[in-house]
């Protein structure tokens, strides 16, 4: 992996990936590393508003920048969003950045990274829509037989902060566990079924779920809760002899919920990577399984 030689030691540094909530998660690991090389550096990222709770006060990072994904699309047709994100444009520059990493790879996102005017703009050589125009450094990776944790590495190896340790570090205050935990009451053995999903193609059915509540209690005495967003709390269900907290739990306490319990059964989406996170590196007895398209239910093989 070639180096970037970066003309000064930063102490400005941007995180541009504002999505979605999986890949917020795989990037973790450049946050602790970048933490580790430029222990002296300010560090900001840039997310939606919708995954910032994901990320509020960690302990490596100095600030969140909201970038009001909905309200920008809406340029065309609403002078509002045209001064709000002039606004935000020049708030960039005015931060005077002296290093951006964007991991994103669209044109969106290389266009703000191009905004910042910072003197090192680093993405992937593979970034899409023409992205990579506004880099003044692009690294090359291979898209088909890498992990995305492994390609976001790739980046912090080519800017001197190595690959390792991978750590996935969610930064959960204990106040939240304590809450989640007086939520749950006096009961520690529970699964967590997160029906949820972005995409239909990966959905399995809500019927299926359902069918799982009676038997893990009764064979394993697991009482289910189940969790996720508004989709999940729109669903046509009772989910009659579970703990229902869909829509209840903003993403720190989703972790903490995750992280207490004894098995997790989640459709291809963000909180599941965030259980296989969670099962991996605090080596709680956790257990995750993903469903598949087949309908029948895959363990989720560690990363690491």
């Amino acid at each position: 992996m070639s180096r970037i030689r970066l003309p000064q030691e930063p102490q400005n540094i941007l995180i541009v990936k504002p999505s979605a909530l999986g890949d917020i998660v795989h990037t973790l690991p450049v946050l602790h590393l970048l933490k580790r090389r430029f222990s002296s550096a300010r560090i900001s990222w840039m997310v939606v508003p919708a995954f910032s709770d994901l990320l509020e006060g960690h302990k490596d990072l100095d600030q969140i920048l909201l970038f009001e994904r909905r309200r920008f699309g809406k340029l065309w047709r609403n002078m509002d969003a045209v001064q709000g994100l002039f606004s935000f444009t020049s708030e960039l520059r005015r931060q005077q950045f002296d290093l951006v990493i964007d991991l994103q790879g669209l044109f969106r996102s290389g266009w703000i990274t191009w905004q910042t005017r910072a003197p090192v703009r680093v993405g992937f050589s593979y970034a899409r829509e023409g992205a990579r125009l506004f880099y003044t450094h692009t690294v090359p990776t291979d898209t088909h037989e890498k992990h995305a944790v492994d390609r976001y590495l790739d980046i912090c190896e080519s800017l001197g902060a190595g690959r390792s340790p991978v750590v996935i570090d969610f930064d959960i205050p204990e106040t939240v566990r304590t809450s989640v935990r007086s939520v749950l009451g006096s009961s520690d053995d529970y699964a967590v079924l997160l029906p949820g999903t972005n995409w239909a193609t990966k959905r399995w059915p809500t019927e299926y779920f359902e069918a799982l509540i009676e038997p893990l209690r009764k064979r394993y005495g697991l009482r289910c809760v189940i969790a996720g967003g508004k989709d999940v709390k729109d669903m046509n269900s009772s989910w009659s002899g579970a703990l229902n907290l869909s829509g209840k739990t903003r993403l720190k306490e989703l972790v903490a919920l995750l992280e207490g319990s004894r098995l997790v059964i989640a459709n291809d989406s963000g909180p599941m990577h965030i259980a296989q996170c969670l099962g991996q590196t605090t080596g709680h007895p956790l257990r995750s399984h993903k469903c598949s398209q087949d309908r029948t239910l895959q363990p989720v093989q560690r990363l690491y």
